[in-house]
């Protein structure tokens, strides 16, 4: 696909990977991009591993299969590197980002023979900061803007509060929660990647 990015999300039935890609679509779509959002459907019982897809492009998009070879992916259960091949397709030029408290070089081992880069957030940590509970789809859906650039900081902070607003209406106390949780996230990605590029300078 030209002029665009694909990105594959893998998570467990009930941690909102699906609703983080269809969160996503909503957002890029706002901000004028063509967008795709779907899970691979399965039998989605909770727990169960699954598998949910974005594509993001400035040009129509004519394809609809799934992703085979994405330029991002959204690890949102580190258990799933024992069990399934998340980097498979992955291009060296994206990256990976993953939701574990471990640092990026702890990780690497469980990443076979990948080379491209590796981003790790805490979203356990931080949704129970924030949010009182371990919700981390919305750490990982920051994390995925802020590693993939799809779109300014400020302008995908400003369309996820009105989508929050919107979709948590009678519950506003979640609202700021969330919030916090994507400001996190992004400024612990922001520095990693900050790092890299000092670091390749």
């Amino acid at each position: 696909m030209k002029n665009g990015i694909e990105i594959r999300w893998h998570g467990r039935g009930g941690q909102g990977a699906k609703t983080a890609a269809l969160l996503l679509a909503d957002v890029a779509f706002k901000t004028g991009q063509n967008v795709q959002g779907f899970p691979e459907y399965g039998p989605e019982r909770m727990g169960a591993p699954i598998t949910a897809y974005n594509r993001i492009s400035s040009d129509k998009i004519r394809v609809h299969s799934n992703i085979y070879h994405p330029d991002y992916v959204v690890v949102v259960d580190e258990t799933l590197l024992a069990s399934v091949d998340v980097t498979a397709g992955l291009k060296k030029t994206g990256a990976i980002i993953i939701n574990t408290p471990k640092s990026r070089e702890e990780v690497m081992d469980e990443l076979g023979s990948y080379e491209g880069r590796v981003y790790t957030v805490d979203a356990r940590k931080i949704s129970v900061e924030t949010l009182g509970k371990n919700f981390p789809n919305s750490p990982m859906l920051a994390a995925a803007v802020a590693v993939s650039d799809i779109m300014p900081r400020e302008k995908f902070i400003h369309e996820m509060r009105a989508s929050y607003q919107h979709k948590f209406a009678k519950k506003p106390e979640v609202i700021e929660g969330n919030m916090k949780a994507l400001e996190c996230a992004y400024d612990v990605v922001e520095a990693a990647i900050e790092e890299d590029n000092q670091i390749s300078a």
